[in-house]
């Protein structure tokens, strides 16, 4: 499925999707790896929500909108995630075990948008309305994605970058993923619209830490020694970016020496910013992103017509607009 991503539009639903009437009730969350029944059996709506993980705290606040937005609603969700996400077998074995308990609907934050398509056929079959949010799986089979527009994102990166080095000089990446569509996304947002606006900027090297804060602390030192006149680093992801928080902290380096540009936020990156070892970052709203995939699921379990594209926002913060109250609302500690 090919999403937009500026302009959303309308998708009908399968007609083969039920709709389910009388669904109140108090939105119970079964945490990672708990299991739990479908909540059929009472008549209570159901959706089954897979996520790339669990341990960000960018994925937390994608559940705490997930929950609120089922108790608002009156659904059963559950809410599960790898403890890494460069578990990708044990992704597919919790989307496979979510299929097997015939929910009303799915939702689903593709890690490897290839091997997720025949596990998804087999909802499909089963008339398993199929939801994505983060980052939809390739095929044909889901029916809306609710995200962050990552290119975009990713260009906005580039300008704050530009602008804080000056249009000129060296700059590097420590990716998160090349697999996932986030990870690809927000890379080659941030590459063309340095190609395309910044000529006196080289991109000397672009690494990947699969989000892991030590994997990506190691890279940061090693694209620093390689490259000694080197003026930022912009990490991919919270894991990223922390990394190379960590890693000019390890090397002694002043503070601003290396302008690094993060994504994300949580207290790691929000104490960096204010103490001026990072210099800023693009948030999310995770929030609404989990509120709005499960609105989406709800709707689409009920036959009703989903957007192909949710655009979620994304937004710049530093030092100068941390505590302002439209940024602090996208904001995760």
């Amino acid at each position: 499925m090919k999403f937009g991503k500026k302009t959303a539009f309308a998708a009908l639903v399968a007609a083969s999707a039920l709709v389910f009437a009388g669904c109140a009730g108090g939105g119970d969350v079964i945490e990672e790896g708990s299991g739990g029944d479908s909540g059929s059996s009472d008549g209570e709506m159901y959706i089954a929500m897979v996520s790339k993980g669990f341990q960000h705290q960018f994925w937390q606040a994608v559940k705490q909108g997930a929950e609120d937005k089922a108790e608002e609603l009156g659904v059963k969700i559950t809410f599960e995630g790898p403890a890494a996400e460069t578990e990708i077998a044990a992704q597919l074995e919790m989307l496979t075990a979510a299929i097997d308990k015939n929910p009303d609907a799915i939702a689903y934050a593709a890690l490897d948008p290839e091997a997720c398509v025949a596990p998804l056929e087999q909802a499909k079959a089963k008339d398993i309305p199929v939801v994505y949010f983060d980052a939809p799986c390739n095929g044909d089979v889901g029916l809306s994605l609710s995200a962050t527009d990552s290119k975009v994102a990713g260009a906005l990166a580039a300008e704050h970058m530009a602008e804080l080095i000056g249009g000129e000089g060296q700059v590097a990446i420590v990716g998160h993923s090349q697999i996932n569509s986030t990870g690809v996304e927000r890379r080659d947002g941030f590459v063309d619209k340095i190609k395309a606006d910044y000529p006196d900027i080289e991109i000397v090297d672009i690494q990947y830490g699969d989000g892991d804060h030590l994997k990506s602390a190691d890279i940061a030192k090693t694209l620093i020694a390689a490259h000694p006149d080197l003026k930022g680093i912009y990490g991919t992801n919270e894991g990223s970016a922390i990394g190379v928080v960590n890693a000019v902290n390890e090397l002694g380096l002043e503070k601003g020496k290396i302008t690094i540009v993060g994504f994300d936020s949580g207290a790691a990156q929000i104490n960096a910013i204010k103490d001026g070892t990072m210099a800023g970052a693009i948030t999310q709203d995770p929030i609404g992103i989990g509120a709005q995939v499960v609105q989406a699921a709800y709707d689409a379990a009920n036959g009703k017509s989903v957007e192909k594209f949710y655009d979620t926002g994304s937004y710049w913060y530093d030092e100068t607009n941390i505590d302002d109250p439209k940024i602090a609302a996208v904001l995760y500690e």
